[in-house]
C-alpha cells in the first residue's frame, strides 16, 4: 500500500513521526512536504498529496496541519478524495467502515503523538464495509 503524506509547518513534527511509524509498519510513504518548520501555506503541500490519491498514484493519504481543518478543506476540493478529520480512533474506524475515506487528516495541535499513531493504525487497519447503504451514500457524494 502506498500512502501520500503532507503537512504545513504546524504539522511538520507530527508528520515526521507518522511517516516513520507507517514506514516501520511496512507501508510505502511518499512525502509531499513540507520539509522544514519555516512558515508555509498548507494548500501547496496538501493539494498535491490529495491529487496523488485521486489519480491512483497513492492508495491513501495523510494530511496534517495545526487543526486539520485547512487540510480537510483542501483535500475535499479534489474530486475523488474523501478526507476525514479524525481526533479519535472511533471516528477513524467509522469513517473507513461507512464512508470509505481515503485521506486521513490530523490536527497536530489537537492530538498528541501517541493518539495520532493510534488513529493512523485504526484508519489503515479498517476496511470499508461494502454495505449497499454506505456505497449508495458515497455514490451520492461522488455524483
Amino acid at each position: 500500500m502506498k500512502i501520500s503524506i503532507a503537512s504545513d509547518h504546524g504539522g511538520f513534527d507530527l508528520k515526521e513521526k507518522v511517516k516513520t511509524h507507517l514506514e516501520e509498519k511496512g507501508y510505502e510513504v511518499k512525502d509531499f512536504g513540507c520539509f522544514e518548520k519555516k512558515s508555509c501555506d498548507y494548500p501547496d503541500f496538501g493539494k498535491p498529496a490529495a491529487e496523488a490519491v485521486a489519480s491512483g498514484e497513492c492508495d491513501f493519504g495523510v494530511l496534517i496541519c495545526t487543526t486539520g481543518i485547512g487540510m480537510s478543506m483542501v483535500a475535499n476540493k479534489v474530486k475523488g478524495v474523501r478526507a476525514a478529520l479524525c481526533a479519535d480512533s472511533l471516528s477513524a474506524s467509522l469513517t473507513r467502515l461507512h464512508n470509505n475515506a481515503n485521506v486521513l487528516v490530523l490536527g497536530a495541535g489537537v492530538v498528541g503523538e501517541l493518539l495520532a499513531l493510534n488513529i493512523a493504525d485504526t484508519f489503515f487497519g479498517t476496511e470499508f464495509s461494502g454495505e449497499e447503504r454506505h456505497q449508495r451514500r458515497i455514490d451520492k457524494i461522488e455524483g
